[in-house]
């Protein structure tokens, strides 16, 4: 009987980061120790030989040469959310959910930190992870009315101006209906895995992972209502790129993907059918996650109450509440006088004489 095959591993590094490629080399020894197979794509083993020369400790297998995406059942990212990003694009449509390890700045996507390397590895062998699913867009660019382009994004799709001098004029519409036009350095049409990246830059809301909803966030928007927008799952946001000012802009999917946007261009967002999968080693809440990620300051706070605090305060006589009714509710006050007494009323006399002492007719009370 043949053995089973080894379990296959993508291990995607920042190649252009020595820090990137000491991570790699070190999560391939690991998962060699552990019996399975490391894939790199053929372009990053080279760029790594390159780097460190034969290191008989190196052995990927190369993708596309030696095996397919399609016999990968977990994906390693090293490096930051950009690496993510890039991983996410190389295995859209296979399903591969992916695991990342933080070794850029604020690593939002990523499930742990450098240090924690080996035991991220090890949990890989030991298949210690949950798969979580993020919702993506799929965006589709028309010109025209003819479709010009379509791709995805898992962030964000930012619709921005060509020019830096200039504002790009737009109509925002959400499921075929206008609601607003203004001139702006662009929008973006996020996801909630995206808020905390470009649409929370642009000072959009941040949107819990679990929260089924597109966003649409202004860029530097010249309007008076101009406001961060939520909307449902199921609908479609719509950014019309208008002719008046012949100004052209440029679609970015994940600042990845790029379309050009001349004039009367239509760039249309949808939810995708395709979430990106995640593993997670040991899912927590997302407030945890917003508190590690950005540093937020929480000292002071001492939790939430303990059964101890339920029964220390039962020990301890409390004021009894008063329940008060609101102001309609009870009788009506007495009418108080206005503080000001009320303006006098001019006569037709007084008229007569206060046009008398203006020549052109006019009220020259103050």
């Amino acid at each position: 009987m043949s053995e089973t095959p080894a379990r296959r591993v993508l291990v995607l590094a920042h190649t252009g980061r020595q820090d990137a490629i000491d991570a790699a080399l070190q999560a391939i020894r690991i998962l060699d120790e552990e019996g399975l197979d490391s894939v790199m794509p053929a372009a990053d083993v080279a760029a790594v030989r390159a780097a460190v020369g034969e290191d008989p400790g190196f052995r990927p297998l190369s993708l596309g040469e030696d095996c397919a995406l399609s016999d990968v059942s977990l994906g390693l990212v090293l490096g930051g959310d950009g690496s993510v990003l890039r991983a996410a694009d190389l295995v859209r449509g296979h399903g591969i959910p992916l695991l990342a390890v933080n070794l850029g700045h604020v690593g939002f996507l990523a499930e742990s930190e450098r240090t924690d390397l080996h035991r991220t590895v090890k949990a890989i062998a030991d298949e210690a992870y949950v798969v979580i699913e993020r919702m993506a867009l799929d965006v589709v660019v028309r010109v025209d009315g003819r479709e010009a382009a379509r791709t995805w994004a898992l962030n964000e799709a930012s619709v921005e101006k060509s020019n830096r001098e200039r504002m790009l004029e737009v109509v925002v519409s959400v499921d075929d209906s206008p609601l607003t036009a203004f001139g702006c350095d662009g929008v973006v049409l996020g996801t909630p895995t995206g808020s905390t990246a470009y649409a929370f830059s642009a000072g959009g809301p941040v949107v819990w992972p679990g929260v089924e909803a597109l966003l649409f966030v202004p860029i530097s928007a010249h309007a008076l209502f101009a406001r961060p927008l939520v909307v449902g799952p199921h609908s479609t946001i719509a950014v019309d790129i208008m002719t008046r000012t012949r100004e052209t802009g440029v679609l970015w999917c994940d600042g990845r993907r790029t379309v050009d946007l001349p004039p009367n261009a239509r760039v249309e967002v949808t939810r995708s059918t395709e979430p990106v999968r995640l593993a997670r080693l040991s899912p927590v809440p997302f407030a945890d996650r917003l508190v590690r990620k950005f540093r937020l300051p929480t000292e002071g706070w001492r939790g939430p109450v303990t059964d101890e605090d339920v029964r220390a305060r039962e020990a301890t006589a409390v004021a009894e509440v008063e329940t008060v009714e609101p102001r309609h509710a009870g009788p009506r006050p007495d009418v108080v006088p206005p503080p000001t007494s009320a303006l006098p009323v001019l006569t037709p006399e007084d008229l007569e004489r206060y046009r008398s002492r203006d020549g052109r007719g006019g009220d020259r009370t103050s």
